[in-house]
């Protein structure tokens, strides 16, 4: 395995998506092994032993993957904590992660400002730690009651310029695929 490169992932994961857009912008081939998060694979629990999630990303530099970590938590405490909320609860639940969402999303626009990328003119790890999260939005607008598009057009503006960069567009899912996926999801749940 010494130049392979495994990807243990699934396929809605806005982190696995992550992943595979910066390979794809980065070039590399690599393995993708989907995993059944109900029945997880004994590579999965060998390679990430402690939290047993996906994505796993197996061979990369220990410095890199510091950093990646670094910069995606920060997205996470800002955008993932909340985002399930939005098409799970109803109520004060639903209305405090709304507000949490779009405090996120504001934010992120705020950073944005008048760059094409988070990090200026060229596409870079933010943005590929933030875009996954676009695969989604039609699950927030129906289930949320969120209007992305028109409280932070700055934002959209820069997800559909990432759209357009074929690691991005083929990498990610369509938001009609995730949707039903949640629809899927929410009757085996019993959430209505």
């Amino acid at each position: 395995m010494a130049d392979e490169v495994v990807l243990l992932d699934f396929w809605p994961s806005a982190f696995g998506m992550r992943v595979r857009i910066a390979l794809a912008e980065k070039g590399i081939k690599y393995e993708n092994k989907e995993e059944d998060l109900m029945n997880k694979s004994p590579l999965l629990l060998q390679m990430n032993p402690v939290h047993k999630k996906i994505p796993v990303l197996i061979h990369s530099d220990p410095y890199q993957r510091a950093q990646a970590r670094f910069w995606a938590d920060l997205v996470d405490k800002k955008i993932y904590d909340v985002r399930r909320k939005l098409w799970t609860t109803k109520g004060e639940q639903l209305e405090g992660a709304k507000k949490g969402f779009m405090d996120a999303i504001k934010f992120l626009e705020e950073q944005l400002g008048d760059k094409a990328y988070f990090g200026g003119d060229k596409f870079g790890f933010v943005d590929v730690a933030v875009i996954p999260f676009y695969s989604w939005f039609k699950v927030y607008k129906i289930f949320g009651n969120i209007n992305t598009e028109s409280e932070c057009p700055k934002f959209i503006a820069w997800a559909k310029r990432c759209m357009q960069k074929e690691s991005v567009s083929k990498s990610l899912p369509e938001q009609e695929k995730v949707y039903d996926f949640i629809v899927d999801l929410r009757k085996r749940m019993g959430i209505e």
